[in-house]
């Protein structure tokens, strides 16, 4: 008796779970699929955070390339002011030469001009020194 007793709980206890089946199936379901949907969403915030490490990266290469065409602009104006102020020396020695030559040229004339007058001068006095031994000798033979 105490066999059957035993197989009489066991089928008891199988019939309970039986029982209980129904109910537990579809929370089984539920929960499987609630595993399923928390799968496909881990792959979804995945694939996001790939695309916002992307998103970010594409905007740091983007600010890169902003600061590296400034740079590229600036380098230009800056061989373009560099070009200009070579320019402007060249130009300023140029002046500089110019002005020498013109203050030379005006000293030149000067002297040519004073040599001018001062042979004008010499020759005036050595006309008057000619004509005066001129008349010194016509003197001196008059008195001989």
């Amino acid at each position: 008796m105490q066999r059957a007793g035993t197989h009489c709980n066991t089928l008891q206890q199988s019939a309970t779970i039986c029982n209980t089946l129904p109910y537990t199936a579809p929370h089984y379901n539920t929960l499987q699929h609630t595993a399923a949907r928390c799968i496909t969403l881990q792959h979804t915030a995945t694939h996001c955070n790939a695309q916002q490490h992307t998103a970010t990266h594409c905007n740091t290469l983007q600010q890169s390339a902003t600061y590296c065409h400034t740079l590229q602009h600036t380098v230009t104006h800056c061989n373009t002011l560099h070009h200009a102020a070579a320019h402007c020396n060249t130009l300023q020695r140029a002046a500089t030469h110019c002005n020498t030559l013109q203050f030379t040229t005006t000293y030149c004339n000067t002297l040519q001009h004073t040599a001018t007058h001062c042979n004008m001068v010499t020759q005036g006095l050595v006309q008057e020194s000619h004509a005066q031994v001129g008349r010194v000798t016509h003197m001196n033979e008059s008195h001989i």
